[in-house]
């Protein structure tokens, strides 16, 4: 666990070394990308990088951005992101994702949209072959009939589970929805799967993120290795 916690540590890093004064910045959801956040507010502390606007991609990252002093802003005030980073669940060799582990996956999509530069940040073992032969594919559902998108989500040959918080209850997304945790094995059809989910009503997003990614910055044993889209 603590030569995972470095590893994400040393690509969180590397990540936030393209971070510049004066950017708009997604700041994603999750253990990885906390480190960068981490990271931006020891540099803005010691001077060595000024002002830049945060754009978070959950309630949870804004209070943990508040707390350390990164100034903030919205999507609506500043549609256009110079870059974010974030993590994520897997990685294919395309650098497709599946996201959705830390329960953000519709915001998080939201401000990789609107991203010019989406820089991934991960250990070495989120790299996998296939989307799904690691990862159960999250999927936030509207609480209004979620057992329908259920059945539907199996009909396409998920397992669905939906997802629990500590308290034993369902999980409630910062948007008010649940999530449905769909394990289809290894994924050979992510667009044919992604549009299905798409235009279903009920399913609010998914945890597909393809082609949405530009860097993937991997880190393990022999230091952190980037990745480009080809």
């Amino acid at each position: 666990m603590i030569q995972t916690d470095n590893y994400k540590k040393n690509a969180a890093n590397h990540a936030v070394e393209f971070v510049e004064t004066g950017m708009v910045v997604g700041l994603g959801h999750g253990s990885t990308a906390q480190f960068a956040i981490l990271r931006i507010a020891e540099l803005q502390k010691t001077g060595d990088l000024g002002q830049i606007l945060g754009i978070p991609c959950s309630h949870e990252v804004d209070n943990f951005a508040t707390q350390l002093g990164i100034q903030l802003t919205t999507l609506n005030k500043h549609p256009h992101i110079d870059l974010t980073i974030d993590g994520a669940d897997e990685v294919d060799p395309q650098l497709n994702l599946i996201k959705g582990g830390g329960g953000a996956l519709l915001r998080e999509k939201i401000v990789a949209q609107a991203s010019k530069r989406e820089i991934i940040i991960i250990d070495e073992n989120k790299l996998s072959p296939t989307l799904g032969a690691k990862w159960a594919l999250p999927v936030e559902v509207s609480q209004f009939g979620w057992e329908l998108s259920a059945s539907f989500i199996e009909t396409l040959g998920a397992k669905t589970n939906l997802r629990q918080s500590e308290a034993g209850k369902p999980f409630i997304t910062d948007s008010g929805n649940y999530l449905l945790d769909c394990n289809f094995g290894p994924i050979d059809n992510l667009d044919e799967l992604a549009s299905e989910l798409s235009h279903r009503a009920g399913i609010i997003e998914h945890g597909l993120f393809l082609g949405l990614a530009s860097d993937v910055l991997v880190a393990g044993h022999e230091g952190v290795k980037h990745l480009k889209v080809s």
